[in-house]
C-alpha cells in the first residue's frame, strides 16, 4: 500500500457508554494505522470519556454541541485528513485505507461514506428500509472524510446548525469541489432505538431548520420534504417488495413531519413558519 499521510479520526460523545467500545475496536481494527484518534465529549456523566482514555490520550470536553465539538477536534488535530463519526457507528476494517486511495486515485478532497444500519427489530427494519434508499445518493448520503486544508478553507461546520451541519458543509464545499464516494461501509448501530427517540430527535434537529432553510431553500424541498422524497418514487420496487414494512415507513414519515413541524415551529413561532413557507412556495413556482 501506497504510504499516505496521517489521519484525524475525530469521535463526539455524550454519555456513549453502551456504544464506544463497538466503536473503539473497530478503530482499533484499521488496516491503515497511520492515525490519531481524537474524543471531543460533551461533559458525558458516564463512563465514556473513561473508557476513551483506554485507546486515546486525546480525550477533551467540550460542548455546547456537535458542531463546536467536531470543530474543536479539528482544531486540535495534526492529520491532513479528517474524519467525523459517531459514537454508535461501527467501521469496517478498510475504511481509511479506502477513502485515501480513492481521494489519491481520483484527486479528491471531500468523500461520503456509505452507511449501512445495522439492529433487529421493528424501529431498526424501518431505518435500514429507509437507508437502502439513499445509497448512492448526493442529497442523503453524509460526507464524513474531508481533507483538512479544505474542511478550514470553509469554516468547518456551522455551529449554529444541530443535525443539518452534516449537510450544510459538503453542500457549501461541494460548489468548489467535488464529493466522491468510498467503496467500504460503516455500520450504523440502531439497536434501541424506539419511535419515542426518533420523534425527539427530529423535534430537536428541526428546530435548526429556520436557518438551515435560509441558507439553502433549494435543499428544503429535497430534504425537508420528509413525507415525500423523489427517491421513494426511484425505489419503488421496494414499497412492492415490502408492502407491510412500506406501510409503517410512510406512516413514522408522517409522524416524523409532524414532530418537525413542531420543532421548526417551537423555533420560529407560528407566524413567521407560515412566512418561511409562503417564500417557499412563492420561490418553486
Amino acid at each position: 500500500m501506497k504510504k499516505f499521510p496521517r489521519v484525524s479520526v475525530i469521535l463526539t460523545t455524550r454519555n456513549e457508554v453502551g456504544n464506544i467500545g463497538r466503536f473503539l475496536e473497530s478503530i482499533k481494527k484499521q488496516s491503515f494505522k497511520n492515525f490519531e484518534l481524537i474524543v471531543v465529549d460533551n461533559h458525558s456523566t458516564d463512563q465514556t470519556k473513561t473508557i476513551a482514555k483506554k485507546y486515546t490520550n486525546l480525550v477533551y470536553n467540550f460542548g455546547p454541541e456537535r458542531s463546536a465539538q467536531r470543530n474543536y477536534g479539528a482544531v486540535k488535530s495534526k492529520g491532513k485528513y479528517l474524519v467525523f463519526l459517531d459514537a454508535d457507528m461501527e467501521l469496517s476494517p478498510k475504511v481509511i485505507e479506502d477513502c485515501l486511495e480513492t481521494a489519491d486515485k481520483l484527486n479528491l478532497k471531500i468523500l461520503t461514506i456509505p452507511e449501512k444500519t445495522v439492529g433487529n427489530g421493528f424501529m431498526p427494519n424501518i431505518r435500514k428500509f429507509e437507508r437502502e434508499m439513499y445509497l448512492g445518493e448526493f442529497n442523503y448520503e453524509v460526507p464524513r472524510f474531508f481533507e483538512k486544508k479544505v474542511f478550514f478553507e470553509f469554516g468547518g461546520y456551522d455551529e449554529r446548525l444541530t443535525g443539518p451541519e452534516d449537510y450544510d458543509l459538503p453542500y457549501r464545499i461541494s460548489k468548489k469541489y467535488k464529493i466522491g464516494r468510498s467503496k467500504e461501509y460503516l455500520y450504523h448501530h440502531e439497536e434501541g432505538l424506539t419511535l419515542k427517540k426518533l420523534l425527539d430527535k427530529k423535534f430537536y434537529y428541526a428546530k435548526s431548520g429556520a436557518f438551515y432553510a435560509s441558507k439553502h431553500p433549494k435543499l428544503i424541498w429535497i430534504q425537508g420534504t420528509i413525507l415525500f422524497r423523489k427517491v421513494y418514487l426511484k425505489h419503488w420496487r421496494k414499497f412492492l417488495k415490502h408492502p407491510i414494512l412500506g406501510l409503517f415507513f410512510l406512516a413514522i414519515r408522517f409522524l416524523e413531519t409532524l414532530w418537525a413541524i413542531a420543532g421548526f415551529i417551537s423555533a420560529v413561532g407560528m407566524i413567521d413558519f407560515l412566512k418561511i413557507l409562503f417564500r417557499w412556495f412563492k420561490n418553486e413556482k
